[in-house]
């Protein structure tokens, strides 16, 4: 019996077959351009070699790895800023030593110490007492006007050694009004420790002048104090020995653990290895390898550059009215109203002359006026987002003094609108 074919059926199962067809031929399209998008992958490359890996850590020690850092986002959202290790820390250990030393200055023009400052005349009489030269008592009888009795203050730097030069700076002890156009002698220049570690002497440098001239005085700068570049001779040196040295310790120049934290690691991934970690919020410790070059260690260590986290503040000097805002500082929606009172005493004298024929005396009365004025209350608003641009602006447009804008910063602080550190100094 032969079975008849159904037109419709046949018709759906074709139709349906030209559908799968067109589908299948899209998705190996889409597939094949995924694949030619893909870069072509070597199995080589991808491990590297032992060989690659040393050139590799090789590369980042010469100062590849100074761009590390820059990788790795901030922490918490807090603006950051770059800088070299070694403008934000120091090796301990590695440190400057203060000097001071008494001396006298001779060679002035009249301008030197008078006859009641008495140490320069002891510092006179012992220094030609030591050169064998016989000075007749009392001293009162020397008329000397032409020195000065001085300090003399040095720092002496990190590995100087004898033969070092170094800078000196005097300053008058007495009542001498200018040091220019003298000579410092030979003076010891002293450390805590009351040993000498350094010779002074040399013309004086000096910034100013003063000139007297029948009881009139001109003054420009300061010419009591002055300088004598590279005056003093090292005699001494500190000692510090870099070498058979295991550890090594930076200390950051402000207290952060974020900066800490982020020397240690930046450190860590320039060289490869563990060899620093952070101890505090301001030490990181560093492991030296045996037979290492501790001057190349520190010197490709310093030359890194590592996110740092400075911390906002603002700094007031009361005495001069300065006020230094950073720029990092951040304030909160605050409104301010600022105001004060003024009051005007004036005052005058008049002549009280008594009536003709009375027995009175003229006589001259002070006259005294008082008059207090309340005057308008500023306000300032600061709203969301707003700078430290806006607050000075703000501040310039109501005309606050600078004792003002002391008093305003200072009031916004205990507020909680000023987002930093209020440092008066």
């Amino acid at each position: 019996m032969r079975r008849t074919r159904n037109p419709r059926k046949f018709r759906e199962r074709r139709r349906c077959r030209v559908v799968l067809a067109f589908l299948c031929l899209l998705l190996s399209t889409g597939m094949q351009s995924d694949l030619a998008q893909q870069p072509a992958r070597n199995p080589v490359t991808e491990i590297p070699s032992p060989a690659n890996r040393a050139q590799t850590l090789q590369a980042l020690a010469k100062g590849s790895a100074a761009k590390i850092s820059s990788s790795v986002p901030p922490m918490n959202g807090i603006a950051t800023e770059e800088a070299s290790i070694k403008d934000v820390s120091s090796v301990e250990g590695i440190r400057d030593n203060q000097l001071i030393g008494y001396g006298i200055v001779v060679g002035l023009q009249n301008t030197g110490d008078s006859q009641m400052t008495y140490f320069p005349l002891q510092t006179l009489l012992s220094t030609l007492q030591r050169l064998g030269i016989t000075v007749p008592y009392p001293l009162t009888s020397i008329m000397v006007k032409n020195m000065a009795g001085v300090f003399v203050e040095a720092t002496l730097p990190p590995f100087a050694q004898q033969g070092s030069k170094i800078d000196v700076t005097v300053s008058s002890t007495g009542d001498a009004r200018s040091l220019a156009g003298g000579m410092l002698l030979m003076s010891p220049l002293y450390g805590p420790d009351g040993q000498i570690y350094a010779e002074a002497q040399g013309p004086l440098v000096v910034g100013g002048y003063s000139i007297a001239m029948n009881g009139n005085v001109k003054q420009m700068n300061f010419p009591t104090t002055a300088r004598v570049p590279n005056g003093g001779i090292v005699e001494r040196a500190v000692p510090f020995d870099l070498t058979h040295r295991h550890t090594l310790t930076l200390m950051l120049n402000e207290s952060d653990f974020e900066t800490a934290t982020r020397v240690a690691a930046t450190i860590n991934q320039s060289s490869g290895t563990s060899m620093a970690h952070a101890i505090d919020s301001r030490r990181i410790e560093l492991a030296v390898a045996p037979e290492q070059d501790v001057p190349e260690l520190l010197a490709r260590v310093q030359a890194l550059q590592v996110q740092i986290f400075p911390r906002a503040r603002v700094v007031v000097n009361e005495r001069t009215g300065t006020v230094v805002i950073g720029g990092n500082v951040r304030l909160q929606p605050v409104s301010i109203l600022h105001g004060g009172l003024q009051i005007d005493v004036e005052s005058h004298f008049e002549v009280s002359q008594p009536n003709p024929m009375a027995t009175g005396t003229t006589q001259v009365v002070q006259q005294t006026q008082v008059q207090a004025n309340n005057l308008p209350v500023n306000r300032i608003e600061l709203k969301e987002g707003a700078t430290v641009d806006d607050l000075v602006r703000s501040l310039q447009s109501i005309g606050a003094s600078a004792t003002d804008v002391i008093s305003i910063l200072q009031a916004m602080k205990q507020a909680g609108s000023l987002e930093g550190d209020l440092e008066v100094i």
